[in-house]
């Protein structure tokens, strides 16, 4: 197995949500193992802090939107070059019950977090296959796609079935893609985080924080770090052999109904 250096140096990595949490972490390991970082994330101004502060490239994106994400891939080949891995962690946790003291949860809050979790993703995805192909050499690898899923897409608690839902997607799109795109070379791999302190867990409402971090793992008791996800991340480019899989990063984490 090659040194993971030997693996990124060079190529092109596309991180989205990458301007915070789990994504600045990643694109920071990628950025320090050499590779030619691109972050896609939605607030301007926090995306180009961000990119400037790791020497990476920065774009402005709702994952969400397809022509606008079309437009940002081809203005990566133009700039940077080909992609050859992309990291989703762009994502919303939005909590809401469906029928909450009789009243019906608006369809669009629960649409939106399918948006951009689940068709944010794919989108990314769908952008990124067709430089990975073109830019294969030989039989070698052409791609590694990581997507981030969540522990709430097996064990997710009440008041997140949007979430739930579209982590769910996110990790079951996994092995159907690694079976469709390994005939070119490319690899697709998921991780189911468990609880983390980033800034989407830390800005929720006061009530969802409290419930969130009231679950701690058997070992270690604390939530986790973004520098572990980043860790793995790297592990799953240094490792051919992964793929069609979506790994729980948890501690060992199985989440209650409710806390």
């Amino acid at each position: 197995m090659q040194d993971v250096r030997a693996r990124i140096e060079g190529r092109v990595a596309v991180v989205t949500g990458g301007a915070s949490g789990l994504g600045a972490a990643t694109a920071q390991a990628l950025r320090a193992a050499g590779a030619r970082v691109v972050l896609i994330d939605l607030d301007a101004a926090t995306v180009e802090a961000a990119a400037s502060s790791m020497d990476a490239i920065g774009f402005a994106a709702d994952v969400a939107d397809a022509e606008r994400i079309e437009t940002v891939f081809r203005q990566i080949e133009d700039r940077v070059g080909r992609v050859s891995l992309l990291v989703n962690c762009a994502g919303i946790a939005d909590p809401g019950s469906v029928v909450r003291r009789g009243v019906a949860m608006p369809l669009a809050a629960f649409r939106r977090v399918i948006e951009i979790n689940l068709l944010g993703a794919i989108n990314c995805i769908r952008c990124a296959v067709p430089q990975m192909i073109e830019g294969r050499i030989g039989d070698g690898e052409a791609g590694l796609i990581v997507n981030t899923a969540s522990i709430a897409a097996f064990d997710g608690q009440m008041g997140q079935a949007a979430y739930a839902a579209s982590k769910g997607g996110v990790a079951g799109m996994v092995l159907p893609l690694a079976r469709e795109l390994g005939e070119h070379g490319i690899r697709v791999m998921g991780i189911a985080p468990g609880v983390f302190e980033t800034p989407m867990t830390l800005n929720l409402a006061p009530k969802s924080r409290d419930v969130v971090f009231a679950a701690v793992p058997p070992f270690p008791k604390r939530p986790g770090h973004a520098d572990e996800f980043a860790a793995l991340v790297m592990a799953l480019v240094a490792n051919p052999m992964l793929n069609g899989e979506v790994i729980r990063l948890d501690g060992g984490l199985r989440m209650p109904a409710r806390v």
